[in-house]
């Protein structure tokens, strides 16, 4: 149990550190699709010495097509992720992770059978309420809330990469289950790589001027790459172990955190009600936890 506890902490603390050094990154002026590329490039390179240590007769054909769309959808959401970190607060951002525990459980639901009782249902219910008051109500008397948090085009791309994510986790947890938890991080990073150079040649180009500005940065993104290792591999030794809801709602604490982040780090505002609104969305977590 012990061990579990430090697992989930080490989780969290990657999690919201690495956010930190994405957000900071899109600060100097690089574009987010770069920024993933190159955090990928540093994950393939810690990942590449550890393909000798695997016995790969245990790695089955379902493993591989798991692996494959897992990579893919979680490259696609780390995409929107760095999107959504260079147009929103991280004080915004992290609370709204909260999300995933909704769509994810939805997902499990429907294809792995897992059917959380009422009391989870409740929890999904009161998260959803804690995320309307992230936003000070506007000058107009007649502001939606709901309106407001859904036009926000920081908020939309995160939205967008909480259901890739969520759709993710479900082959991610397929995988882990048949290959544990080191191969699944390895193989998530490296075939990650292509897909991400695969995105920035695409949509992006320009990688030698990008490359020129990023030189100064590359502590930033060694720290980034070693961050979202950590984080990755966290995340297979719990999905291994619990439902795939109540490991997501686990990872929600880290709200908090990211709440004191962004307003210690980039002076973000609001921040007694964003503090209030993550406590309310906490309520809902622990309550799916206990279900």
């Amino acid at each position: 149990m012990h061990l579990e506890i430090f697992i989930v902490i080490g989780r969290i603390v990657s999690s919201a550190f690495a956010n930190v050094f994405q957000k900071k990154l899109t600060h100097h002026g690089l574009h987010p699709f770069f920024i993933v590329m190159m955090s990928y490039a540093v994950l393939s390179i810690i990942c590449i010495p550890l393909l000798w240590t695997f016995q790969y007769t245990q790695l089955n054909t379902g493993f591989w097509i798991n692996m494959f769309l897992a990579a893919l959808l979680d490259m696609a959401g780390t995409l929107f992720l760095v999107m959504s970190l260079s147009k929103t607060d991280l004080s915004v951002f992290g609370p709204l992770n909260a999300y995933k525990i909704v769509i994810s459980m939805l997902l499990a639901m429907l294809f792995l059978g897992e059917v959380p009782n009422s009391q989870g249902f409740i929890g999904i219910a009161i998260i959803v309420v804690g995320s309307f008051f992230l936003f000070p109500s506007q000058q107009t008397i007649n502001t939606n809330r709901i309106v407001q948090l859904f036009s926000e085009q920081g908020v939309q791309y995160r939205f967008l990469s909480i259901l890739l994510f969520s759709v993710g986790t479900l082959p991610l947890k397929n995988a882990v289950i048949v290959g544990g938890a080191l191969p699944t991080t390895v193989f998530w990073c490296l075939i990650g790589l292509p897909l991400a150079v695969l995105a920035n040649s695409l949509f992006i180009g320009r990688f030698t001027e990008q490359l020129k500005s990023s030189k100064q940065h590359l502590y930033s993104f060694i720290y980034l790459g070693i961050l979202i290792f950590l984080m990755q591999y966290m995340t297979m030794m719990v999905l291994s172990k619990l439902y795939i809801a109540y490991s997501l709602a686990l990872f929600q604490l880290s709200m908090i955190l990211q709440v004191f982040l962004g307003y210690r780090i980039f002076n973000e505002q609001h921040l007694i009600r964003r503090l209030a609104a993550c406590l309310i969305m906490v309520v809902g977590s622990l309550l799916v936890i206990k279900a």
